[in-house]
């Protein structure tokens, strides 16, 4: 089965077709990320004005073949209800045009199934073998950060999430107060790189210390916005050169991996899961990767991480989705929901 997916919940127009919830066929992504740098932030009428631009180019790019297609399936929300409405409207306008199925997905459980797709680059190494249940998954982005169990397709327990700020919206605010370019997440990761590179007789010399919010407690939420105080504190009173920023850039990000591991390992051990997956445009950190890889690997319980291009939103995750949730609805029934949770 092929379903053509479509997303579009915040600054990217992602357009795919996906055999089987699978095999890419076609997965177009636009994004209008170069209009927001400047502002430091996502502005949302420019983000629904940029959506309108660049759906019906999507489209036709991802149809360059004359791929046919059994379904669609859409983005219903949570996201910012102006872009959603494009996606959303363009959607059910095909569905009734072309006589096709219509199945609403959840953009956060989109996020989960980008580890069910194959890779799209030819160097990465493909991963045969399904995702098994029950498994955590931890999904971390700009808006979202929330932890889930899934013991199947269809069937997620919220386990927690955060109770202010989204980790990728911090990365985006402490890298402004620093400076540094948007989206932040990049920008903080690739200044910490050179940080550390530095000996630990250096780092010893000019240390940095952030707080850990909620690492010791019990609960599976999250709480990064007491980080994001003391770290804009001690910016405000610090000179800031480029022997320092990169030092306060990787005790950040070190802060903010620390606290996702921790928690995800933590959840990952009392459900006696299989399998921890990641998803969202933080799961695209390589420090993230490279820890929650160490400690899960202690417990004996692998860990699967999206192939990097699907970090990001996309419409290929989305058809994934709902190949592995088939639930068609009437396109009278399908409302953009831009606070919609689990």
């Amino acid at each position: 089965m092929r379903i053509l997916g479509i997303e579009t919940t915040c600054d990217e127009t992602g357009v795919a077709i996906v055999e089987d919830g699978r095999k890419i066929i076609t997965n177009i992504v636009s994004s209008s990320v170069a209009f927001h740098t400047k502002y430091g932030g996502i502005v949302p009428e420019v983000a629904a004005r940029e959506q309108i631009r660049s759906i019906i180019p999507a489209l036709q790019e991802s149809f360059i073949h004359n791929s046919k297609i059994d379904a669609i399936a859409v983005t219903y929300g949570p996201g910012l209800i102006g872009s959603l409405l494009i996606g959303i409207e363009t959607a059910k306008t095909l569905s009734i045009v072309w006589n096709k199925s219509l199945i609403p997905v959840n953009h956060l459980i989109g996020h989960v199934y980008a580890n069910w797709l194959e890779p799209e680059t030819r160097n990465q190494k493909l991963e045969t073998r399904l995702p098994q249940f029950p498994l955590v998954a931890l999904i971390v982005s700009g808006g979202h950060t929330n932890l889930i169990l899934m013991t199947d397709h269809g069937k997620y327990q919220w386990l927690g999430g955060t109770l202010d700020d989204a980790a990728g919206e911090v990365f985006d605010k402490v890298a402004r107060v620093l400076g540094l370019g948007y989206p932040g997440g990049p920008e903080i990761e690739q200044v910490a790189g050179s940080w550390s590179q530095v000996t630990s007789n250096q780092k010893q010399a000019t240390s940095y210390r952030f707080p850990r919010p909620m690492i010791d407690n019990n609960s599976f939420d999250f709480s990064f916005s007491g980080l994001k105080t003391a770290v804009i504190n001690y910016i405000k009173k610090t000179n800031l050169t480029s022997k320092n920023i990169p030092g306060i850039a990787y005790e950040f990000q070190q802060a903010i991996v620390d606290v996702l591991v921790s928690k995800t390992v933590k959840a990952a051990q009392k459900f006696k899961v299989r399998e921890i997956l990641l998803g969202g445009g933080v799961a695209a950190n390589k420090l993230l990767r490279s820890q929650l890889t160490v400690y899960s690997s202690r417990l004996g319980i692998p860990v699967r991480f999206p192939p990097i291009e699907f970090c990001i939103d996309n419409g290929a995750m989305i058809a994934s989705a709902a190949f592995f949730n088939f639930k068609p609805m009437s396109p009278e029934k399908i409302q953009a929901e831009p606070g919609l949770h689990f």
